[in-house]
């Protein structure tokens, strides 16, 4: 993901690293440093795994969304979090 968004225009970092083989990994989509949202991969209703939004950024809770990202990484320390700013950041979980 990371060596893709680089090539098509965006940035990508690796905020947090965690367990290298068995870690969870949450993905926070930006678009030019705003519009945060947080997705990680849960266990739908049929079973397998898919990508869900856990967390968004809003105006009014800037502060407080990074605060629960730095609790999420604090609680877990196998957690990765991976940041992509690029526009449409969602086509690279679809």
């Amino acid at each position: 993901m990371i060596r893709r968004a680089n090539a098509e225009g965006g940035f990508a970092s690796v905020l947090q690293k965690g367990e290298h083989d068995a870690g969870t990994i949450l993905l926070v989509l930006t678009e030019r440093g705003g519009n945060a949202r947080v997705f990680e991969r849960m266990p739908g209703p049929s079973g397998p795994r898919s990508w869900q939004k856990s967390n968004a950024e809003t105006p009014e809770n800037k502060q407080q969304f990074y605060e629960w990202l730095d609790r999420r990484g604090a609680q877990d320390p196998d957690l990765w979090i991976v940041e992509l700013d690029i526009a449409d950041g969602e086509r690279f979980i679809r």
